[in-house]
């Protein structure tokens, strides 16, 4: 099979993991649509039961078509190891499950994905397991938050929905000095491994909604975690066998595959039109405030500079007017989609107060920074001159 880690990320992305001659000479991967697999006899059954023989016996745990996946993730992501989920946060909770026990502490930064913070914050404790917010930009802060029973660091990066960026190689070190077997586990859905890494830079397990930007084009629900090979390994067998059952269907597993061809392309073209129009809401009038880190004046500007190889596709802003002004503009807006998730061909731009984030309490929304009038936008692939032509619309008496 193809894997040649010299040749650069897009044809990885084509190529990884694969060799027509070995599949009756198909350009395309085969999508294998089977619950279960035959053995040669009980003796081998056995040993693939018992880890002891590689191979597939059950598609709940793996399967063909996405072990391709998953070789190519890892590649692209400069990990041992990936397992595809059902969903982003399938990812998410069949990893959690697979490293915490009760009397377990999770330290997380203070603003994640609403569902991620009510997982965490809602869900996990129920089970006896601490869980503490704190602000990840304040690595001292951080830093205090560590005890004995500390077995996992959470962030996002750029961070949903007000792109905070964290210091992936500080806070990991900082968490590693202090006691070598927590695991770090980074968010890198609004990046993927197009503009960041974690695993490079430190961090042990890295998690994915690749329903966004990975799949491209708004038609299917997957997740992914990426990392250490003994990790990956747990969570496949516990976290997902055994806890969540979050298994991905072969053909959304051929959907990523088909998107991981374009995915540089793609956010090529995100990160140029996220940028252009940053640059141009700065400026306009009925803007009181724009949160991207291309922006010199973004206080992340620099880290983002080191840590990432563009800027992203993802924009957060607030109007003058407030949280009235900004459903007047979102109500306004003509092609640009009213619709949650990300990363699509299609702009799309959505309220986290009274959607994504409407998890958080309001008195939790104002501690964890996420205003009542922020407007989180995704940039589409459509012309940059199209977009803005909505978006000057839109704002027009807001």
């Amino acid at each position: 099979m193809y894997n040649n880690n010299k040749q650069s990320f897009s044809t990885r992305a084509i190529h990884t993991g694969y060799e027509a001659a070995e599949n009756h000479g198909a350009l395309n991967p085969p999508v294998y649509m089977t619950s279960t697999f035959c053995f040669d006899n009980v003796e081998q059954g056995a040993a693939r039961f018992a880890g002891e023989e590689s191979g597939h016996f059950y598609s709940r745990i793996s399967n063909p078509t996405q072990e391709l996946l998953e070789v190519r993730l890892a590649d692209l992501e400069e990990a041992e190891a990936c397992l595809v989920t059902a969903s982003g946060m399938g990812a998410i909770t069949a990893t959690m499950w697979s490293l915490l026990e009760q009397g377990d502490k999770v330290i997380a930064d203070k603003t994640l994905y609403g569902c991620t913070f009510a997982y965490f914050q809602h869900g996990l404790t129920k089970f006896g397991i601490d869980v503490e917010f704190v602000d990840f930009t304040d690595i001292e802060a951080l830093q205090a938050a560590l005890t004995s029973n500390t077995k996992v660091v959470y962030f996002e990066t750029p961070v949903n929905p007000n792109m905070r960026v964290m210091d992936i190689q500080a806070i990991s070190d900082a968490v590693h000095h202090y006691r070598s077997d927590i695991t770090v586990v980074v968010d890198n859905t609004y990046c993927t491994p197009v503009l960041q890494r974690p695993v490079t830079m430190g961090a042990d397990l890295v998690v994915h909604s690749a329903t966004k930007y990975l799949g491209g084009h708004g038609d299917l629900i997957a997740g992914a975690v990426v990392g250490k090979q003994a990790l990956v390994d747990q969570i496949r067998v516990v976290g997902l066998k055994d806890m969540t059952g979050a298994a991905v269907a072969p053909l959304t597993v051929f959907l990523i595959l088909r998107g991981l061809k374009t995915l540089e392309l793609r956010m090529q073209r995100h990160c140029e039109t996220a940028q252009s129009l940053a640059t141009w809401l700065l400026q306009h009038g009925a803007i009181e405030s724009v949160y991207y880190p291309g922006l010199q004046n973004n206080p992340f500007y620099s880290l983002a500079k080191t840590q990432m190889s563009a800027s992203g596709g993802m924009i957060a802003f607030e109007l003058k007017g407030g949280y009235p002004s900004a459903v007047k503009f979102m109500n306004k807006l003509k092609m640009i989609k009213r619709a949650v998730s990300l990363g699509d061909a299609e702009t799309l731009c959505q309220h986290p107060a009274s959607m994504t984030h409407a998890t958080y309490s309001i008195e939790e929304r104002a501690r964890h920074d996420i205003s009542e009038g922020l407007v989180r936008l995704s940039a589409g692939l459509e012309s940059f001159a199209d977009i803005c032509s909505d978006l000057t619309q839109a704002l027009e008496d807001v």
